[in-house]
Formats: structure tokens, C-alpha cells, sequence
């Protein structure tokens, strides 16, 4: 344990990697020989998944020279991140022999940008903090009842409808009567990204080998779509349309003409392998009247409304896998009877991935419980209005992935989610983001047996201030509390002792 403590203060990048080896003196002359594909290192990393292989590399600083070596260019990319790192403060560059590889082949971050839209700037902005991370899946959330952000041209009044509403806080919307506007109206607020604008932020996501995974909420969080196309929303007994509810109605066959027009157009821009269908918090509560869906559930032979819930995922699915791509969804589509293709995103806790690699389905742990970055980072008193409990710095580093019961191989990684409820500005994402990401992506790339907080919080307090002179407005560590700083979830009774030993 010393000695790791003493590796990583020599070393100041984020994730700490899986191999390092200092040696004497520092580097005077930055001269780069890049060897890509060769024998030595195949042989070096020939025990790795095929995935740790497409992204290891190995650095070696000298004093003459940089040398670097991996199979492919996202390798050397990777390699020239860490470079990057080191090289932020200023300070000389360390000699020393850098061997690396990622745990997790999912190491993600997710924006929501329906309930606050941020523009095509700033998703860059992230991406290149991802980038040096290593992280590399940005899941985007286009839609949801607070605005469509994704530019449909079959469907056009989904943004000419509802990409505008009446205020940016999205409580302040909730509370007036979630009004929605048009572009250029008094007090409009909101936007959304045209095609040209996505396909841009794909490639330059692709160029620093990121994957963009769409999501397209259904049938829950969709008020915003039965506003527009009230067509796919249900009906009363009595014939009356539902306006304003919250689910799309899986009796219609409008719904699905909508949202496969809309996927097909989705997949158009973003050439990702998967594509995140949604699926949770579905309410079911305007299902049970209407009559399209009792005609579903008679032709379907269903006795219960919630079984219309996984008619539309597999539908859906169905429809996703003619296109060639793989669906994502939150963890309640494990219930909906999806192929074994789907990849459950467990977000209720962890029981959804628990539960779904025991049924031998792949995952993506993102537990509300660790990596909600909308919770708490530090006391109620002392931080912008947030969500939930408190999710530390160090109680999010603190989270392993597989969980005991585990398959360890359909754990694809993890991801932190930012829902931007609390969230109305740019400038907060980045407060509530960083330097809380850093830990995920430490758990994300590096091996369980390397990591060690007190190492970690250093390192990190050393790129935060880097981020900061970047122009990104993060939290402030040294202003943070002992409570935070002890990794403790929840916000104890007055009087509580808290330890901290985190120096």
C-alpha cells in the first residue's frame, strides 16, 4: 500500500493506470516516436479482452524522447491524453514507463438536456473533458416532457411545439402549468439541435473515439409528444383525448408510426451501435380507460394493462434490430420480456443489474444511490438547490460495479447520469460534474486494486485547479465539509460525529 501511495502522488493523472514504473530524471526533449501494431506489444497485452487491446498503450518518457506503443490509434490516443495530463500544471514531465488498459469497455456520462437545453459549445466542452478522462459514451437525453430537443422532419412540430416554454427553471415551468411557446415568443427559453448540429457533435465525439447514444423516451416522460401529436395519446370512454398526460398510448397504432419515424430519423444521424429507448416511470394511469388499448390487450390476450408496457419495448425492439443496432433501456425493461440483445441500465439501486446479469443480460450500472451527479455533493446548507441524498466526492469513488452475484463479464461499465431538474445553467452542470466525474472515470478505466482515496483526492484537487484555468466552473474541494469528506450518504441528526481521514 506504500508503495502504491508513493506511485500515484509521483504520477498526477486521472485514472490512475494500471502499470506504472517511475524512473530517474525528467524529460528535456519532447521528440514523440509512435509504434502502432507492433509484435512487442501485442505480446505485452495479448492476455487482454479484445476491448482492453483496441484501447491499451503503453508510455514511455525519457529524457531524449517520448516513445509510445499500442495496437491501434485509439491507443495512442489514449496514450497522448495521459500525456496531456501530465503536462498541465506546467511541470517538467517525469521519466517513467506508463503500461495501461480500461476495466470497462461502457465508461459514460449522460446529459439531460430536455429539461435544460445547453447547445452544441458546451456538449464539446464535455466531450473534451471526457476525453481526458477516458471516458468514452455520451448518452444524450433529447426528449422528455420538459422539451424535445432533436430536430424530426417527419414530425416537425415536436420542436416547433415544445423545444420553447415559458421560463428556463423547470420548476418555475412545473409550477405555471408546464406552458410551452414558440421560438422568438416573449419569455421563450429552450432550443433545440437541427441534424447538421448532432451530426457535427457525433463526429467530433468520433474523433476522440466517443460514442453518442441517443435516447428517445417511451412510453412514459412523453407529455411533450401527445402535446404536439395528440393523436398518440389515449382516449376516455367517452372519447375525450387525454391532454396533458404523461404516457404515450401503446393501443394506437399512430404511436408507433411516430416513433418509428422518429428512430428511423435518430438512427440516420447517430451511427452508435445502440440506441436507448427509455422505459422507465411509465404511469400506465390512462391506459386502463381507453378503449385502443382494452382492443390491444384482447387481440394480445393481455389481463393486465402493465403487459401493454412491454408489447410497445419488444415492438419497439423489434424495430431497432431490423436497423441493425441494439436497444439500451432503464432497468424496468427487464421486465418487459426484451431479447437478450437488450442491455439493462440499472438505475433504481442496483437490484436492476444485479437482477439482470443473473438472467445473463449485459448492463450498465448507473445506481441513483453513487451516480446521480444532480444529488448533494456537500451540505444542504451550503449548496445550490439539488436532488436525493448526498453523493460526495468520496462516496462516489467509493462505488464497485459488480456487485457481489455478479457476472463480472456482462457488467459492459458504468456511467453518471446529470438530470437537470435542479440544474437550469451550463455553468452548474459543470459544478455539479467535476470534480465528481473524475471519480467515476477512475473506477470506470482503472483496476479495483489500484485505487485509494487519499491518493485519488490528491490528484484530483491538482486537475480540478487545471480544469478551472480550462474555464470550467467546478466545485471547490477546499471549501469542502467534513461530512462530504467522510463519505458518509446520508445527512446525519445534529450532533453525529463525523470522521474524516481522508489526508
Amino acid at each position: 500500500m506504500i508503495a502504491l501511495l508513493l506511485s500515484c502522488l509521483l504520477l498526477q493523472i486521472i485514472p490512475i493506470p494500471a502499470e506504472y514504473t517511475p524512473a530517474q530524471g525528467v524529460c528535456t526533449r519532447e521528440e514523440i516516436c509512435v509504434k502502432l501494431n507492433k509484435c512487442a506489444f501485442k505480446r505485452t497485452v495479448a492476455a487482454l479482452e479484445p476491448f482492453q487491446q483496441q484501447e491499451a498503450y503503453r508510455l514511455t518518457v525519457k529524457p531524449g524522447r517520448i516513445v509510445i506503443e499500442a495496437l491501434t490509434p485509439e491507443g495512442e490516443f489514449r496514450a497522448r491524453k495521459s500525456l496531456e495530463q501530465m503536462r498541465l500544471d506546467g511541470t517538467p514531465l517525469p521519466c517513467c514507463t506508463i503500461t495501461d488498459w480500461p476495466r470497462f469497455k461502457h465508461r459514460g456520462l449522460m446529459l439531460d438536456e430536455s429539461r435544460s437545453f445547453k447547445g452544441v459549445e458546451f456538449i464539446k466542452k464535455q466531450i473534451d473533458a471526457m476525453a481526458l478522462l477516458k471516458l468514452n459514451v455520451l448518452h444524450l437525453h433529447l426528449d422528455d416532457s420538459a422539451g424535445w430537443r432533436i430536430q424530426i422532419d417527419s414530425y416537425p412540430d415536436l420542436t416547433a411545439k415544445t423545444a420553447w416554454r415559458i421560463g428556463w427553471d423547470y420548476f418555475a415551468w412545473e409550477k405555471g402549468g408546464y406552458k410551452f411557446s414558440t421560438q422568438g415568443s416573449p419569455e421563450a427559453t429552450g432550443g433545440c439541435y437541427s441534424k447538421a448540429e448532432l451530426k457535427e457533435i457525433v463526429e467530433y465525439a468520433a474523433q476522440r473515439y466517443i460514442t453518442v447514444i441517443p435516447e428517445i423516451e417511451m412510453p412514459g416522460h412523453s407529455m411533450e409528444v401527445g402535446y404536439a401529436y395528440p393523436e398518440v395519446l389515449c382516449t376516455t370512454s367517452s372519447g375525450l383525448s387525454c391532454r396533458g398526460a404523461w404516457d404515450l398510448c401503446p393501443g394506437s397504432d399512430e404511436t408507433f408510426t411516430l416513433l418509428e419515424g422518429v428512430l428511423t430519423e435518430v438512427m440516420d444521424i447517430f451511427p452508435s451501435p445502440f440506441i436507448h429507448i427509455g422505459g422507465d416511470e411509465a404511469t400506465m394511469t390512462t391506459w386502463h380507460d381507453c378503449p385502443k388499448c382494452r382492443a390491444r390487450m384482447d387481440r394480445e390476450g393481455y389481463t393486465d394493462v402493465k403487459q401493454l408496457q412491454g408489447y410497445l419495448i419488444r415492438r419497439i425492439e423489434d424495430f431497432v434490430r431490423r436497423h441493425g443496432r441494439r436497444i439500451i433501456g432503464w432497468d424496468e425493461i427487464l421486465e418487459t420480456g426484451v431479447s437478450p440483445d437488450a442491455v439493462i441500465q440499472s438505475w433504481r439501486g442496483t437490484a436492476g443489474g444485479v437482477n439482470a446479469s443473473k438472467a445473463g443480460r449485459e448492463v450498465v450500472m448507473s445506481p441513483n444511490t453513487h451516480c446521480y451527479y444532480n444529488y448533494y455533493q456537500d451540505l444542504i446548507r451550503k449548496e445550490p438547490a439539488a436532488c436525493g441524498e448526498l453523493v460526495s466526492l468520496r462516496f462516489t469513488y467509493g462505488y464497485e460495479p459488480v456487485a457481489d452475484g455478479m457476472d463480472p463479464a456482462l457488467v459492459r461499465g458504468l456511467q453518471a447520469n446529470l438530470w437537470c431538474e435542479y440544474i437550469p445553467t451550463p455553468e452548474h452542470a459543470e459544478y455539479m460534474l467535476y470534480p465528481r466525474l473524475f471519480a467515476l472515470a477512475e473506477t470506470a478505466w482503472s483496476p479495483a486494486g489500484r485505487k485509494e482515496y487519499k491518493a485519488f483526492r490528491k490528484r484530483a484537487r491538482r486537475l480540478l485547479d487545471s480544469f478551472r484555468a480550462l474555464g470550467y466552473k467546478t466545485f471547490d474541494m477546499d471549501s469542502e465539509s467534513d461530512l462530504a469528506r467522510s463519505g458518509m450518504q446520508r445527512f446525519p441528526p445534529e450532533g453525529v460525529p463525523i470522521i474524516v481521514d481522508d489526508e
